[in-house]
């Protein structure tokens, strides 16, 4: 009998030793970007060789990136969803445009997205964020366990509009976006993209900041997402419903309705838009966190160039 234990259990340490094994996350950096830093959140476990999708958070005009983890509850999620979050910060407005004109009085700068010509480099900074972001991507993929082909971006408001201008200056870069009360360009010929990204918007009916149905300056929610559909060769005509959600504490039942884009003649990617019925710029979702974790339902669902992880 003993020879039978003794091969037993080295076939038990055989198998052990050819299981990842865990790796400390406070063994990696907390902060990437250099002069521009964004913090990283882990999951409270990494398991060593083992590539994770990476999520990066764009704050809304005004605000900052703690502001709008606060908001959404991301950070609280990596370990649920098993992913790693870099939360970066727009630059500060200089509203003395280089020294030219004095500030209003009691007007204090706000940080922004250099995004789309509707939003919100409101005094001609030379700030290229789509050179920042790249690089924060490619940071990352070099410094921590990221796979490269599940990059996505989470954008609320000037986020959102940041988020659209990555995917047509960064498309290659991108497994997938998800805009928050965002949009893309109003004019079609600004955004030249040399692949496809999968798209998600999010939008509450009664917004009036960055309004449902658009403007002169900015495109509908539907829009914003039909651009890309579009371009995938897909039924924008006849969008799919999906089934309702509650994304929205202080709104009853599942108020927010669904739809997909489908038959595409470029499989694998996914193009959603979710009205939020009767909601605002700001849907409150800080209690449930079902707006974030619907959200990472469905990002994490796409990979780079189409198809599923």
């Amino acid at each position: 009998m003993r020879p039978l234990v003794a091969l037993v259990l080295l076939a038990l340490v055989a198998c052990g030793e050819s299981q990842p094994t865990p790796s400390d996350p406070a063994a990696l950096p907390k902060e990437i970007g250099g002069e521009r830093p964004a913090s990283v959140r882990y999951p409270r476990e990494l398991v060593e060789g083992r590539r994770y999708p990476l999520v990066i958070l764009l704050h809304g005009y005004g605000a900052t990136g703690a502001a709008q983890d606060l908001y959404l509850g991301l950070s609280s999620l990596t370990t649920e969803y098993d992913f790693i979050l870099v939360i970066p910060d727009g630059t500060l407005e200089d509203l003395t445009h280089g020294g030219t004109v004095e500030p209003a009085p009691g007007v204090t700068p706000k940080r922004f997205w250099n995004a789309t010509n509707a939003c919100c480099n409101f005094h001609g900074a030379d700030v290229d964020d789509v050179a920042y972001l790249t690089g924060l991507i490619d940071e990352a993929i070099d410094e921590l366990p990221i796979d490269a082909d599940r990059v996505y971006l989470f954008g609320h408001s000037n986020g959102g509009y940041m988020s659209y201008r990555m995917a047509c200056d960064a498309t290659s870069r991108l497994a997938g976006i998800a805009s928050l009360a965002g949009a893309t360009y109003k004019d079609p010929s600004r955004c030249d993209p040399d692949g496809l990204v999968s798209v998600l918007q999010i939008h509450g009916s009664l917004d009036d900041t960055v309004p449902y149905e658009g403007s002169e300056f900015i495109p509908s929610a539907r829009e914003s997402v039909e651009f890309w559909a579009e371009r995938a060769g897909c039924d924008v005509a006849s969008p799919v419903a999906g089934e309702t959600l509650d994304l929205e504490d202080n709104l009853p039942g599942a108020e927010t309705e669904v739809l997909h884009f489908e038959g595409c003649d470029e499989p694998g990617y996914a193009f959603s838009l979710y009205t939020i019925v009767d909601g605002s710029h700001l849907p409150i979702s800080t209690k449930s966190k079902n707006l974030s974790r619907r959200t990472l339902d469905w990002l994490l669902a796409q990979r780079r160039g189409g198809g599923t992880p």
